[in-house]
């Protein structure tokens, strides 16, 4: 088997495209559970971690560059404040171990329906730097996804940065597995709210072929808040606008019965969530809590994260 390790982004760009089959790895936290299981074969590697920047992050005006290489515990531990939803989906991704090694970039590439991250970048617009023999491209987080585990990178291209805006009000993030620890979501659910814009911005995972943008519900959420003064006001938000957010929510799936759940819970699961995370983030929003790192990642009696 090749293995290769680049420097520069250039010597990678020629290995990509002049080594076909060639699989860019980071933490390896994905595909070497595609090995273990004889899912795939072993083929020309190349690891991505010695990459210039790409272990890296920056702020460029009101967005963080994220390095296609940063694992989830540096961004646990240095963007909470910044990104606190994509910190409160890293917290639930496996075990410390696998956070120490996994990188929101290579969750990205492996482009499963039931990644933590996805969500979060949807519902935050955050895009995707891809960088190819011919030149740099963004595509948005919403539109990177082409099917199950296939996304819009070309074979002669690589993720090289991920570039999410910086936090602007409260963001939530919630999942629901068999379990509480290490362990693929069944659904999730992932809200932002911008006041400054009057915008939503929903993301979820698991619930259709690639990770959803819940557009409809969005324009639902932002357009009745809008109308009703919620944003100057701040009010409680009425019972039946929470209710109905959570069915706009689960109306915008498309999920499928596998051996992990059946189409109608993960439908119901995410309506849930959508009222959860809605309530969540109404409340700081209402008085102002701005936590410094994100909510604690806990769970409830139903196996779902929770905010405490």
């Amino acid at each position: 088997m090749n293995f290769f390790q680049p420097t520069t982004w250039d010597e990678a760009l020629q290995a990509r495209a002049q080594t076909p089959g060639l699989l860019p790895i980071a933490g390896g936290t994905d595909l070497m559970v595609e090995f273990n299981f004889d899912h795939r074969r072993p083929a020309p590697l190349m690891d991505m971690t010695r990459l210039e920047d790409a272990g890296r992050w920056w702020r460029e005006g009101e967005r963080i560059r994220l390095g296609a290489a940063v694992p989830y515990t540096r961004v646990l531990s240095e963007l909470g404040r910044d990104l606190p939803g994509l910190a409160i989906a890293s917290r639930t991704v496996g075990s410390p171990q696998i956070r120490n090694r996994g990188t929101v970039g290579g969750n990205l590439g492996a482009a499963s329906p039931a990644g933590d991250s996805a969500p979060t970048l949807i519902a935050t617009r955050a895009e995707v730097e891809i960088r190819g023999v011919d030149g740099t491209r963004h595509v948005p987080v919403a539109d990177f996804f082409t099917g199950v585990k296939r996304n819009c990178v070309a074979s002669d291209e690589l993720i090289v940065a991920i570039w999410v805006p910086t936090d602007t009000g409260p963001q939530q993030y919630s999942k629901i597995g068999t379990r509480n620890a290490m362990v693929i979501s069944v659904a999730s659910v992932a809200l932002t709210l911008h006041p400054r814009a009057g915008r939503v911005g929903i993301g979820m995972g698991s619930v259709g072929p690639t990770p959803l943008q819940a557009v409809a519900a969005e324009e639902f959420l932002a357009g009745t808040l809008d109308e009703g003064g919620y944003w100057h006001s701040r009010a409680e938000l009425p019972e039946s606008l929470v209710a109905e957010f959570g069915r706009q929510v689960a109306g915008c799936t498309a999920p499928i019965d596998d051996v992990r759940s059946t189409a109608g819970y993960r439908r119901s699961a995410v309506g849930v969530m959508a009222r959860r995370t809605l309530s969540w983030a109404w409340s700081e929003y209402r008085h102002g809590d701005r936590r410094p790192t994100g909510c604690r990642a806990g769970r409830d009696g139903e196996g779902m994260t929770t905010c405490e």
